[in-house]
């Protein structure tokens, strides 16, 4: 896609949108076509690397043990230790809470079967279960800091029920022209997954949270 036109469309949608009283994300979505989405090897779940962050702090909580949690908690939003692991299982008010308010949840790689048993009845219905495909699986060798400058930066694409992605590329106070680089980062890795590349993409739009979609293709 020309990324002069997604700029273009990117202030159209700014535009048509009324001000909120929030800071509004700016979505990305994209309807597929002949695609056989029960076909597993046909399915999108991957994850992107961004060149602009996404304009909101993205927040991350770490799930470690004693000799990962001081480096942890200089690093993380959140961070909780094995020895509460069990107290926080039972505790599913504010477990749901923990999930809602962080984007990304990291585990140290010696926990993850505990971790399992315990959250991942929360974790896993809401794609936030820690994923070593987003590098979310760590150690002691592990650099936290740059991880997290990572995750401010990473998006999950998926399409496994629906032919259907949606994505949020960026919020309204960040320049057009950062936004429409990121939404030609999510598009250009997403034709590169697709079996038919760009034969599979229908429709292009970008969106405000509270706005009317905008086509871009």
């Amino acid at each position: 896609m020309d990324t002069k036109l997604i700029t273009q469309k990117v202030s159209e949608a700014k535009k048509s949108s009324k001000k909120r009283n929030f800071k509004q994300t700016v979505d990305l979505i994209i309807t597929l076509k002949e695609l056989n989405l029960k076909n597993s090897e046909e399915q999108v779940d991957m994850f992107v690397q961004l060149h602009y962050p996404l304009g909101k702090k993205v927040k991350v909580c770490a799930l470690v043990g004693p000799e990962l949690r001081p480096k942890a908690e200089k690093v993380f939003d959140t961070v909780i230790s094995e020895g509460n692991f069990e107290k926080l299982s039972k505790d599913k008010k504010q477990l749901k809470k923990l999930v809602r308010e962080h984007k990304y949840f990291v585990a140290q790689a010696n926990l993850m079967p505990r971790i399992a048993s315990l959250f991942g009845k929360v974790l896993g219905p809401k794609g936030k279960m820690p994923n070593p495909k987003a590098g979310c699986v760590v150690d002691l060798r592990t650099d936290l800091k740059a991880l997290y400058d990572k995750l401010q930066k990473l998006v999950r694409v998926t399409a496994k029920t629906q032919p259907q992605v949606q994505v949020a590329v960026g919020s309204e106070e960040m320049e057009d022209s950062q936004i429409a680089d990121n939404i030609h980062t999510v598009y250009d890795h997403l034709v590169h997954t697709l079996p038919k590349g760009e034969a599979n993409i229908s429709k292009v739009f970008v969106k405000l949270t509270m706005g009317k979609p905008v086509e871009v293709k």
